[in-house]
C-alpha cells in the first residue's frame, strides 16, 4: 500500500519543503538522514507501520520550527527546523548576529563570547556559530575547550560583551543539544549578562524563521581562541565569595555525571582549601553518551546512585552533583541510614539563610536595598526568611531568565537545583559556585556540632513553613497533554483529597502574585482552602508536565499529592 504524496499527511508543499531543507543543508549526515526517512516513507515494500513512522518523524522533525524557550533553543539532534543541526544553528546565530547589529546599527556591535559543552556535535555548533558572527563583522571570542555554561556566563560580564552563546542542553538526554543566548551591556539593552527575555527572543526568533536559505550567508574565520585565563579568572571570583578562615573539615564525593564540571569544580575546591574530596571516577570524565544513567539530571531516581555508594564507603559529609554543564547543584546527605538528595527547595532555604549569615559576620556585605528572588514554583520559606531579616523577596515566572532581571538582586533560587550566590559575577544559576557555598556551610556547621539537615529542619521550624513537594510525568504528545490538562482544571475540580478547591488561576492570562503581576505564561494554579496550592505547567526544557505543591504539612501534601497524580494520569488517557 502506498503512501500518496498527495495525502493530507504529506502533501507536495510538505514534500517540497523538505527537499528545499536537503538541498540548503550544510551536513552530510543530516542530509542522509532526511533523505532515509523519504526512501522509508516511500518504499512500497516496508511494512505499513514501518512506513507510518518514517512519515511521522518527518512531521515530527519538518512540520514546525524550534522556538526559543524557558532556556533558549533545546531538541533532539537531527534533521530539519525542529531539530538540532547545523542548519538550525547557523540560522540562529545569524539571527543573533542581525539583532545585535540592528540594536547598535552606528555605535558598533561588542563581541560576543561562545561556549560548548562536550555533548554530541556541540564543537561544531559553536564553530558554525563563531564562522557566522565572524561573516557578519561581529568580534567573536571562543571558550578554550568544552566548559561549564557558568564559565560563559561569567565571560559575558568579565569581557563586557555584547552577547554570549552556549551550546549546551543541559541536563537533558544524550541526544538532546541545545543553544542558549545571552545578553550584555554592550548589547544596547537592559542586561548584564543574563538569557534572553521576551520581546527579545520573538524579535530574534523571527529573524530565523525568515532565513530561507543558509547557503548564501557570509562565512568568516576571524574569532580569537580564549585561553585558560578565563577559567582561572571565574575560579578566583567562586572562591572570592568564601571567608578564608572558617573550617574545611569536610569529606565530599562529588560527579560530574558525565559532563563538564570536574576539573573546574575540582580546582575551585582545593583553591578554596577543600582537601577531602572524591570523584566518582565513572562519572568523572566528559562522555556525550552518559552511559552510567539513564536521564543526566539529578533530580532523576537513581542519578546519584554511583556517587552515593562511593560516599557510603569512604564516611563522606556530603554528596555533590552537577549536571553535564554544571549550571545545576544537588546535595546529598546520609539521612536515617540513607543516603538522601536534599530538595531544592530546602537548599534554596540553606544558601538564602547562609548568604544572610555571612553578612551578619561581616564577611560579605548585603547592601541596603539587597533583594532575594526566587521563582513562583519554588517554595515560600524563603520568603518567611526574608520577612524576618527585613529583606526584600521577589517572586518571577520560572527560569533564571527571570530570576536574573531582578534589580538590586543579592541571591536567587529555583527548585529545580539553579542557584545564583553571586549575580555581580554570574547571572544565572551557577552549580560549582552553589557547591562551594554549600561546603562552606555545611562545614562550619559541621565544626559546631550540627548537620546540614538539622540546620534545614531547624529553620523550617522557626519559619513555620510549608513543605513543598514535585510531581513529574513524561510528555512526549506535549501539546495534546497541555491541551488535556487545560480541559481538566479548567473544568475546576471541587477539591484534591479533602481540600476544597477555592479559585483556579490560568496564568496564560497572567497572574497576581504579592502585589505583582507576572507576564503571561503556560500553566495553571491550584489554589486551595487551607493555603495550599499547586501549579501544573509544562516544562521548558524536557518532554514533561510537572505539577509544583506547596502545602501546610506532609499529612496535606501526601494526600494533595496523591490527588495530582491522578488529575495527571487522567490528562494521560
Amino acid at each position: 500500500m502506498n503512501l500518496p504524496h498527495s495525502s493530507p499527511d504529506f502533501d507536495s508543499s510538505f514534500r517540497a519543503r523538505i527537499d528545499s531543507w536537503i538541498d540548503d543543508d550544510p551536513d552530510e549526515t543530516t542530509v542522509a538522514t532526511a533523505r532515509a526517512l523519504l526512501a522509508r516513507v516511500d518504499d512500497s515494500s516496508l511494512a505499513l507501520h514501518a512506513r507510518q513512522e518514517a512519515l511521522a518523524e518527518l512531521q515530527a522533525a519538518f512540520g514546525s520550527w524550534l522556538t526559543f524557550g524557558t532556556a533558549g533553543l533545546r531538541a533532539a539532534l537531527g534533521a530539519g527546523p525542529n531539530r538540532m543541526n547545523s542548519a538550525v544553528v547557523i540560522r540562529a546565530a545569524s539571527a543573533v548576529g542581525d539583532f545585535l547589529l540592528s540594536r547598535r546599527p552606528t555605535a558598533g556591535v561588542g563581541a560576543v563570547v561562545v561556549g560548548f559543552d562536550a555533548r554530541h556535535k556541540s564543537a561544531q555548533f559553536a564553530a558554525d556559530t563563531c564562522a557566522i558572527l565572524s561573516g557578519q563583522a561581529i568580534p567573536v571570542m571562543v571558550l578554550p575547550h568544552p566548559l561549564p555554561t557558568p564559565v560563559l556566563a561569567f565571560a559575558v560580564r568579565a569581557f563586557d560583551a555584547a552577547a554570549g552563546i552556549m551550546v549546551t542542553a543541559s541536563h537533558n538526554p544524550a541526544a538532546d543539544n541545545g543553544y542558549k543566548v545571552y545578553l550584555g551591556a554592550r548589547s544596547g539593552l537592559t542586561y548584564e549578562g543574563s538569557q534572553l527575555l521576551p520581546p527579545d527572543d520573538v524579535q530574534i526568533a523571527e529573524r530565523f524563521r525568515n532565513i530561507s536559505s543558509v547557503a548564501h550567508l557570509p562565512r568568516g574565520d576571524d574569532w580569537l581562541t580564549l585561553n585558560d585565563d578565563v577559567v582561572a579568572d571565574y575560579i578566583q571570583a567562586c572562591v572570592a565569595n568564601l571567608q578564608p578562615t572558617t573550617s574545611r573539615e569536610l569529606r565530599v564525593v562529588h560527579t560530574a555525571m558525565h559532563g563538564v564540571g570536574s576539573q573546574c569544580f575540582l580546582t575551585a575546591a582545593a583553591a578554596a582549601g577543600f582537601g577531602d574530596v572524591h570523584s566518582v571516577a565513572a562519572q568523572a570524565q566528559p562522555d556525550p553518551d552518559f552511559p552510567t544513567v539513564e536521564f543526566p539530571n539529578p533530580e532523576e531516581p537513581g542519578a546519584l546512585d554511583l556517587a552515593c555508594a562511593q560516599a557510603e564507603q569512604v564516611t563522606a559529609d556530603l554528596v555533590i552533583a552537577h549536571d553535564p554543564d554544571a549550571d545545576r547543584c544537588a546535595v546529598a546527605v546520609r539521612e536515617s541510614g540513607i543516603w538522601q538528595r536534599v530538595s531544592g527547595d530546602d537548599i534554596g532555604l540553606l544558601l538564602g539563610w547562609w548568604r544572610i549569615e555571612q553578612h551578619r559576620r561581616g564577611w560579605r556585605e548585603l547592601k541596603a536595598h539587597a533583594i532575594f528572588a526566587s521563582s513562583i514554583v519554588s517554595g515560600s520559606a524563603l520568603a518567611l526568611l526574608c520577612a524576618r531579616h527585613g529583606i526584600r523577596h521577589v517572586r518571577t515566572l520560572t527560569g533564571f531568565k527571570w530570576l536574573a532581571q531582578v534589580p538590586g538582586l543579592a541571591y536567587a533560587y529555583e527548585e529545580a537545583l539553579g542557584y545564583c550566590v553571586d549575580p555581580d559575577t554570574v547571572r544565572d544559576k551557577d552549580g560549582i559556585s552553589a557547591a562551594l557555598a554549600v561546603m562552606e556551610c555545611a562545614a562550619d556547621l559541621k565544626a559546631r556540632g550540627i548537620g546540614l539537615r538539622q540546620q534545614i529542619e531547624a529553620l523550617r521550624r522557626e519559619l513555620a513553613a510549608p513543605v513543598t513537594a514535585q510531581i513529574a510525568i513524561a510528555a512526549h504528545e506535549q501539546a495534546a497533554l497541555r491541551e488535556r490538562l487545560r480541559q481538566l482544571v479548567l473544568a475546576a475540580p471541587d477539591r484534591l483529597g479533602d481540600v476544597a478547591v477555592t479559585a483556579v488561576d490560568d496564568m496564560a492570562a497572567g497572574l497576581e502574585w504579592d502585589g505583582q503581576r507576572l507576564p503571561p505564561t503556560e500553566g495553571i494554579q491550584l489554589r486551595l482552602a487551607d493555603s495550599s496550592r499547586v501549579i501544573i505547567r509544562p516544562s521548558g526544557t524536557e518532554p514533561k508536565v510537572k505539577a509544583y505543591l506547596e502545602c501546610p504539612d506532609k499529612h496535606t501534601l501526601a494526600m494533595v499529592a496523591s490527588a495530582v497524580q491522578r488529575l495527571l494520569q487522567d490528562a494521560q488517557a
